[in-house]
Formats: C-alpha cells, structure tokens, sequence
C-alpha cells in the first residue's frame, strides 16, 4: 500500500476534517490536547474558514474545526513551511475565533474555550525540547493562571520526535508516528491497526482510493513544498552567516513571494496565502499584470 502524507493540507483536511472523519478527530485530539484520556466524546466538524465581520480584517483559512459538545472551539492546522510570522497567524486565528462567537446582544457569559492545535514540520520552539508545548496566560511572577482564560495555544513540533515503530507506547504517539512517517509506509502496523481510529486514517489515506490525476497533483505540490522547505532553510543560514536581521526578515518575505509566484497556477489564493504566510491581498497583488 501507499500513503498520501498526511502533512500537506489536502490530505489533512481529508483525514481529519471530511465528513466521515469525526471518531478519527475526537481520538487524534483525546491523544494529543487530553494526554490520551477520553475526555472528548462528541464533537461536530464545522466550516474552517473564518470571513471577516469588522470591515477592513483579514479573512482567516484554517484546515480544520471543530466543536466540543461542552461548546469548546478547537482549530487545527498543519503547516510545513516556516514562514514569517506564524505565530502571529497562529495567536490572531485563535483570537479571532474567541472573540467572533458572539452576535448581536448576546452577554460575554455566552463565550466558550478555544483550543488551538497547530503541528509543524519544522521546530517552533528551537530551545525547548519539549515535542508538545502548550501556553495560557499566566502572572509573569508567580504563574498565577488568569482566572478566565479560555485560550490555549497546543504545539507539536514533528521534527522532535524520534521514536521507531517498536518504541511506540501512548496514543499520542501513535499519532504523531502516523502524521510523520506514514507517507513512507507500505503497510499499516500492527501496534497501530488495532485502534480503529488509526486504522481508518490509514484507510482514507491510502492512495487507491483517489483518482490518478488527484495523485498526480498532490505529488507535485508534495514536491514542490519539500524544495521551498530546502531554499528557505538555505536563505536563513546564509542570513544568519551574514549577520543582518532586518536582510534576513526582508529576504524571507521575498522568498514567501517567490513561493506564492510559482503557485499562483496551481492553487487558490487562501491555500497559497495559508502556505506562504502571505496575506490574501498580496496574493491578489501577484496575480495583477503590473506585479
């Protein structure tokens, strides 16, 4: 069997976020934001996509959602390439999602929880060896957690983990193995089929179930994402030799730019915008004849 890689965001959005996905999001989410408890036991998966309400604020794309049965809100993204100012995207989706629960005349007593859970394929974190990092707000010095807070913000960071198949003991690495390296697999494993969750990922993964031009295209933008992972690492070591901060900002935008440009036929302006860290309206920009 062949695998499609559950990192690039068709196949996230198809594994976890399709309609027939809502027993594998609940176990990937107990696994990951509940340390392998069944805290979860219902959820609905609703419309990633974020349009502004205030007049002038930038639209938000996300690869999957989801609401807990107690009202939770849990957004979910995988993201492959480090672009600029992730975090930020990552702080403002989730503050965005907090604050548009509202409607009109409705008191704040009305607002729920929103989990963010963000996976990366690069290390966010360099210096925290942590493969699982999670931060709320708390008191500078004496930690004291706010008494409302009601936003976490949950990283897994894919390059930190290490474990071989045989050393695979909680869920969540069960999990994590599966998001990582199920892309060079050719069979499901044994420790890993006997949890239907996993062995239904494994199931909609398996690249016999989609259309030779949907393996064609999601091959080439696999490939594509892996080059750009390459140059992108080049231009900061080679900044970062050079020692000038502010070239190594600019010169990453620019190579966001040169990203966004090479797509430009390829994908939709939000994937290309979710991908490059770009915003839409410099996407739009690069698609006018004048750019």
């Amino acid at each position: 069997m062949t695998f499609i890689n559950p990192k690039t965001d068709y196949a996230f959005k198809k594994i976890f976020g399709s309609s027939e996905s809502k027993d594998i999001l609940i176990s990937f989410l107990n696994a990951l934001v509940y340390e392998g408890n069944a805290t979860i036991e219902d959820l609905e998966i609703i419309n990633p996509n974020l349009p502004p309400k205030v007049e002038g604020l930038k639209d938000t794309y996300l690869d999957v959602k989801a609401q807990l049965s107690d009202g939770t809100l849990v957004i979910i993204e995988m993201q492959v390439l480090n672009v600029q100012s992730f975090g930020k995207r990552v702080f403002y989706n989730t503050a965005k999602t907090y604050a548009f629960q509202l409607q009109a005349g409705e008191g704040y007593r009305m607002l729920k929880p929103v989990i963010a859970l963000t996976i990366t394929d690069f290390e966010m974190f360099p210096s925290n060896r942590n493969l699982i990092s999670r931060f709320v707000y708390k008191e500078v010095k004496t930690n004291l957690v706010y008494p409302d807070n009601e936003i976490d913000l949950i990283f897994v960071e894919l390059p930190k983990f290490t474990k071989e198949e045989q050393e695979l003991e909680t869920l969540a690495d069960k999990w994590i193995y599966f998001m990582k390296n199920a892309r060079s697999l050719t069979s499901v494993p044994e420790t890993m089929d006997i949890i239907p969750e996993i062995h239904k990922a494994f199931d909609i993964a398996n690249q016999a179930r989609l259309s030779p031009e949907e393996i064609t295209n999601m091959e080439k933008i696999e490939q594509f994402i892996y080059d750009q992972q390459g140059a992108m690492l080049k231009a900061t070591l080679e900044a970062r030799e050079e020692g000038k901060e502010e070239g190594r900002e600019e010169g990453m935008r620019e190579k966001a730019r040169s990203i966004a440009r090479q797509l430009l036929s390829r994908l939709d302006d939000e994937t290309i915008s979710q991908t490059t860290g770009l915003s839409l309206e410099d996407i739009r920009n690069l698609r006018s004849p004048d750019s």
